[in-house]
Order: C-alpha cells, then structure tokens, then sequence
C-alpha cells in the first residue's frame, strides 16, 4: 500500500495560481497512473488530470485544460499540479489517487480505478 500525503492548498483570489504536490511513499510507483481529483460541497467526486508513471501521457478535464498542468518527479515520488487562472467553481478539496495498471493504455478518468487516495488539501478560489 502506498501512503499520499497532498500540501499546497489554500486560499486565492480569482485569476491566482497555486501549486499542488502530493508525495508518495511506501511503494514503488512503477505501472502506475497518478491522478488528481476533486470535490467540492454537494458534488460528486471529479476527474481533474492524470499522468503515467513512464512516458509523457497526460489527461487533462474539459474544465481544466490550458490551466493546469500535472507532472511528476519520479526521483522524489512526487506528483504535482500547476493551476493557473483560477476560478471560482475551482473551489474544492482536491485529492491525490493512484491506480496500479497492467497497460498504459486506456483511459483513467473514474474514482473507482484508483485504489489509494491521500487525505486532500482544500482550495478556495475567491471572486
């Protein structure tokens, strides 16, 4: 089992940016695919972007895409999440999973792939 630990979150104003991370430990992260998601109050858990753990594959939502960028530092075991031009329907606790992968292939983008999540780190997004 692998133990994620997220830091980064807090409070910005509209148009901000913020820098998450989310530290891996206890595992190796080979055949990997490290992803965050979020959730804000009353809403379902939401894709947000993932990455493999070899290669340079990323997905980004809809929602997300041309503001963020996910990368990850494999010597550190490290996953981070660069957001930029925030909004306000940003506002949510984003959370840090990982879901063990026979292939590198096919899509990612459902909570119940990922087996280990971290505790999440709030980000609130001022108008």
């Amino acid at each position: 089992q692998v133990q994620l630990v997220e830091s980064g979150g807090g409070l910005v104003q509209a148009g901000g940016s913020l820098r998450l991370s989310c530290a891996a430990s206890g595992r190796t992260l080979s055949m990997s695919v490290m992803a965050w998601f979020r959730q804000a109050p009353r809403k379902e858990r939401e894709f947000v972007a993932a990455i493999r753990w070899s290669g340079d594959s990323t997905d980004y939502a809809d929602s997300v895409k041309g503001r963020f960028t996910i990368s990850r530092d494999n010597a550190k075991n490290t996953v981070h999440l660069q957001m930029n031009s925030l909004k306000p329907e940003d506002t949510a606790v984003y959370y840090c999973a990982v879901a063990w992968v026979l292939s590198y292939r096919g899509t990612y983008f459902r909570p119940d792939q990922y087996t280990d999540w971290g505790q999440g780190t709030q980000v609130t997004v001022s108008s």
